[in-house]
């Protein structure tokens, strides 16, 4: 998709994109789809808003903090398996590659694929429903009502004129696309699974959505839905976890690709399929899923940990992912065309076939790795982790304590009621990464504790 309609400048054999402020935004979007929350004078003359918040999220502090946390296996516990930052990048890769096939902008869906995961505590899930368990009475806590906080509260970037943080205060097009569950958890769809509810928005952060939403792009009656961008980057982030995923479950021992040649195996996958992502995966569908697979060979792999078994297994989550990409592009593309397809103009296109095989390799990590780790005493340690950091920062309320850091502490200073203190306290917990949250607990309450 061409971003503008002037000339662009060529030096040393590479080309250069130049946008005076009187060059046309790209094809598709608005001026609205560039304003930001607290008001910026300053203009780039070499790149896109679009680019400018997607260098914003490159050098912000939150994903750095992504290499040191959860993805599956415990961050640092294996050389080989995906941190939140590696899959995190993944991602973002797939999600550009396919916003450039569909016509979108390529900046705002690799902003939103690099913000998707910024909100994630310690400890991945584990830590997720720790905190949703200490944060019910005052909102909830989930990991993307946390990277819509940092997005436009907790990571320092921009501020307004009073003082508040306005986060990295990112183009209203490009935090619209990382808005995954544009609801509130009181609004909250009911859940059949065993994943926490999902939603994007807690109570004191209502004014930045209500701003997000009154776009003139975003339609008087989008209620539930999201735009194209953010489709592109769901659909990249369960593409990413699904294959790999799989592939590092294979790697560490956890599970035997050619396991799913036996039919009690699949069904048990199914039934652990279910729970983990609701009840409205139909089992025989999911089975027809496992069959597509078993046919077209995708999982004669036999795992031995030489180089050429790494490398067979890296082609396979090769053709894997662009197994999905490509009948995800053909179909979108056979409903509206070939773009550009922006905002709220188009819905992304997923085959039921499609979307049954990302499931079914999405259960097969359910099955093999997250469920037989759930009552495993290091995870019921990490809780209790958790649960104790926030607990001796909330102590001394309405005064800090010793722990809280400078970066929290005007916003407990702020905050008015106990409740307020309490989200500074899960802020400070949720920003932690796995490491630091440890070292953090050994240091409080001794190595033994």
């Amino acid at each position: 998709m061409s971003r503008v309609t002037s000339s662009a400048a060529h030096v040393d054999g590479l080309h250069l994109s130049r946008r005076p402020s009187d060059w046309p935004i790209a094809e598709g979007y608005s001026p609205d789809d560039e304003s930001r929350w607290a008001p910026e004078t300053a203009k780039s003359t070499t790149r896109t808003e679009f680019e400018r918040d997607r260098a914003r999220l490159i050098h912000s502090s939150a994903l750095r903090r992504l290499g040191a946390k959860t993805q599956v296996q415990m961050a640092g516990s294996d050389d080989f398996v995906r941190t939140r930052l590696t899959h995190t990048l993944e991602v973002a890769q797939i999600g550009r590659q396919m916003a450039e096939l569909l016509g979108t902008d390529p900046d705002i869906v690799d902003c939103a694929c690099l913000a998707h995961d910024l909100g994630h505590p310690p400890f991945g899930h584990n830590g997720e429903a720790e905190l949703a368990h200490i944060a019910q009475g005052i909102g909830g806590f989930e990991g993307n009502a946390q990277t819509f906080r940092i997005l436009t509260r907790l990571e320092p970037k921009i501020f307004f004129e009073d003082g508040r943080s306005a986060g990295v205060n990112l183009t209203r097009a490009c935090l619209d696309a990382a808005v995954k569950y544009p609801w509130s958890l009181a609004n909250a769809p009911h859940s059949t699974s065993k994943q926490d509810t999902k939603f994007c928005v807690y109570p004191d952060d209502e004014a930045a959505f209500r701003w997000l939403r009154s776009g003139s792009s975003v339609p008087s009656d989008a209620g539930r839905r999201t735009p194209i961008e953010c489709q592109i980057m769901d659909l990249a982030d369960d593409i990413a976890y699904s294959v790999h995923d799989v592939e590092d479950a294979v790697v560490i021992g956890a599970f035997n690709p050619v396991s799913i040649t036996d039919p009690a195996i699949v069904e048990d996958i199914i039934s652990s399929t279910r729970q983990w992502y609701g009840d409205r995966w139909d089992p025989d569908k999911l089975e027809d899923a496992f069959g597509r697979l078993r046919r077209d060979n995708l999982f004669l792999i036999r795992f031995t940990g030489t180089r050429s078994s790494l490398a067979a297994l890296k082609n396979l989550t090769s053709t894997l992912i662009g197994r999905f990409c490509s009948a995800v592009e053909r179909a979108t593309k056979e409903k509206y065309g070939s773009g550009p397809l922006t905002r709220y103009s188009a819905h992304l296109v997923i085959p039921e076939d499609t979307s049954y095989e990302i499931t079914a390799l999405k259960g097969i990590c359910a099955h093999f790795v997250m469920q037989p780790d759930e009552g495993l005493p290091l995870h019921m340690r990490e809780r209790k982790v958790i649960a104790d950091l926030v607990t001796v920062l909330m102590d001394h309320s309405p005064r800090p304590s010793a722990l809280l850091s400078a970066e929290f502490l005007e916003d407990w200073d702020r905050a008015e009621s106990e409740a307020g203190r309490l989200r500074v306290a899960i802020d400070q917990v949720a920003s932690l990464t796995d490491g630091s949250a440890m070292k953090l607990h050994r240091a409080v309450f001794g190595e033994n504790e």
